[in-house]
C-alpha cells in the first residue's frame, strides 16, 4: 500500500491531485478548530464527557471531535450525507427525478444541484437543533438583553449552516480535482484525528496498575488488530463467475475462445451502508434537539425508543445496514447492463444461456453476495454496540470502534485501489506506441 502511494507521488499529475486533497483536508482540520462566537466550548466538552457511548459521541467521532468543541465544522458531512440519502430515495419514488437520472451527465448535474440545495436546508435545520442543544447544556455565554440573545442565535446558526455548506463544497472539490471519495476522505481524516486521544487512553490503562484496566487495554489492541485483518480480508474478497468468450474468425485470424471471469466484490457497498444507517437512526435524537420532549409524552417515548441505550438501537442498526447495502448495490450494479455487455463482446457464463437467464443468474449471485457483505458490516458495526449495552458504560468509549476502524481501513483500501487504477491507465500503451 505504501509502495503504491510512493509510486503515485512520483507521477506529476497524481502528485498534484494528492497534494490538492491534503490541502483540502488541512483546511478542513483548521475549520474544525475555529471557535464559534458566544459558545463556551469547555462547558460543552464537560457535557460530552458525561455522555459516553451516546449518539452524540458517534457524531463527535465522525466530526473529528469538532462536535464536542462547537467549532465551525461541528456538523461535518452529516447534512450532506443525509441529503444524498434523501435524493437517492426520491429518485426512485419520483418519476421526474428518475427521468433526470436517466438523461446521463446533464441529468446527474441537475440532481447534484438539487442535492446541494437540500444540504443547505438540512444544514440550517440541524444548525438550529445544535444551537438548541448548546443552549440546553448552558454552554452559551451569559447575555442580559433579549437583543443580544437573538443576535447570538443568528450568528451561531449562520456559522454552522455556512460550515456545513463549506464542507459539502470541499467534498465535491476532492471528487472533481482530487482522487475521488470526498466524503469518505473527510470522514477518514476526522476519525484519524482522534488517534492521539485513543493512544493516551490506552496508555493510561497500562500505567494505572489495575489488572482489569491492563486486560481491557490488551483486549482493545487485539480486537482492533483482528478487525483490521478481517476488514482487509473481506474487502479484497470477491466472487468470480467464469465467463467463456466465443471464437470468431476475422479475415485469416481467429479471435476469442478465451476463458475469463466476472468479479463481484463481497462488500461492494463499502462503508456507505453504515454511514447511511447511522444518519437515519440518529434523526429522532437530532429532532429532539429542536423539539424538546416533555417527560412521559409520546414524543419522549419515541426518542427513548430510538436512543442509544435502547435495545431497539442495535436491532434497527442491524436491519438498516442490510437494507442500505441492498439499496446501494441496486443503484450501483445493474445485472441487465452487465449481461448486455457480455453478450455484445461474445461472452457467456458457463452453463447459462445469454439474455434473461444470464440476468437472473447474476442477480441471484449479487443478492447472496450482498447479504454476506451486509452481515459482515453488521458484525463490525453492531457487535461493539451490543457489547457496550451488555457491559454498561465502562466500555462506552469503544462502542463505535468497529465502525471507525471499518471506515479507516475501507477508505484506505479504496484510495489505494483508485491510485492503482489511475497509475495503470497512465502506463497503458496503445497500438500506435
Amino acid at each position: 500500500m505504501f509502495k503504491t502511494i510512493v509510486n503515485a507521488f512520483k507521477m506529476p499529475d497524481l502528485r498534484k491531485k494528492m497534494l490538492f486533497v491534503l490541502m483540502i483536508l488541512l483546511v478542513y482540520r483548521l475549520g474544525a478548530v475555529i471557535p464559534v462566537p458566544f459558545v463556551n466550548s469547555d462547558t460543552l466538552a464537560e457535557t460530552f464527557n458525561s455522555a459516553s457511548g451516546s449518539i452524540f459521541q458517534y457524531l463527535n467521532i465522525m466530526s473529528g471531535e469538532a462536535f464536542s468543541r462547537a467549532t465551525l465544522f461541528a456538523l461535518s458531512v452529516q447534512p450532506y450525507i443525509t441529503a444524498s440519502i434523501v435524493m437517492q430515495l426520491l429518485t426512485i419514488a419520483i418519476p421526474a427525478l428518475e427521468r433526470l437520472q436517466s438523461q446521463g451527465e446533464e441529468g446527474r448535474k441537475k440532481i447534484t444541484t438539487i442535492t446541494r440545495y437540500v444540504t443547505v436546508g438540512l444544514g440550517l435545520i440541524t444548525s438550529y437543533g445544535y444551537y438548541a442543544y448548546i443552549k440546553s447544556t448552558g454552554a452559551l455565554i451569559s447575555m442580559t438583553s433579549q437583543g443580544q440573545k437573538v443576535l447570538a442565535a443568528l450568528v451561531i446558526i449562520a456559522c454552522y449552516s455556512a460550515g456545513s455548506a463549506l464542507v459539502m463544497w470541499m467534498a465535491e472539490k476532492i471528487n472533481e480535482f482530487g482522487i475521488g471519495n470526498g466524503i469518505s476522505l473527510i470522514l477518514f481524516a476526522n476519525i484519524l484525528s482522534s488517534t492521539p486521544r485513543i493512544v493516551s487512553m490506552l496508555y493510561s490503562f497500562f500505567v494505572s496498575g489495575r489488572p482489569w484496566y491492563i486486560v481491557a487495554g490488551e483486549a482493545i489492541i487485539i480486537a482492533s488488530l483482528v478487525i483490521v485483518v478481517f476488514v482487509v480480508f473481506v474487502t479484497n474478497s470477491e466472487r468470480r463467475i467464469p465467463v467463456q468468450y466465443a471464437k470468431k474468425v476475422v479475415g485469416r485470424k481467429m479471435y476469442g475462445g478465451q476463458s475469463s471471469y466476472l468479479p463481484i466484490k463481497l462488500n461492494m457497498s463499502g462503508v456507505m451502508p453504515i454511514i447511511f444507517a447511522s444518519s437515519i437512526i440518529s434523526l429522532p435524537t437530532t429532532l429532539a434537539l429542536i423539539i424538546k420532549p416533555n417527560e412521559g409524552s409520546v414524543w419522549d417515548h419515541i426518542v427513548n425508543f430510538f436512543s442509544y441505550n435502547s435495545w431497539f438501537y442495535p436491532v434497527a442498526m442491524f436491519l438498516l445496514i442490510i437494507a442500505f447495502a441492498y439499496f446501494y448495490v441496486e443503484i450501483s450494479f445493474n445485472p441487465v447492463e452487465v449481461a448486455n455487455n457480455l453478450q455484445k463482446n461474445g461472452g457467456s457464463i458457463r452453463g447459462i444461456r445469454p439474455g434473461r437467464p444470464t440476468v437472473e443468474y447474476i442477480r441471484k449471485v449479487r443478492g447472496r453476495i450482498t447479504l454476506i457483505g451486509a452481515l459482515f458490516l453488521d458484525i463490525v458495526a453492531v457487535l461493539p454496540i451490543i457489547v457496550n449495552l451488555v457491559s454498561g458504560s465502562s466500555v462506552g468509549s469503544i462502542a463505535f470502534g468497529g465502525s471507525s476502524l471499518l471506515i479507516i481501513v475501507g477508505v484506505a483500501l479504496e484510495t489505494v485501489t483508485e491510485l492503482e487504477a489511475q497509475m495503470t491507465m497512465r502506463h497503458y500503451k496503445g497500438f500506435l506506441d
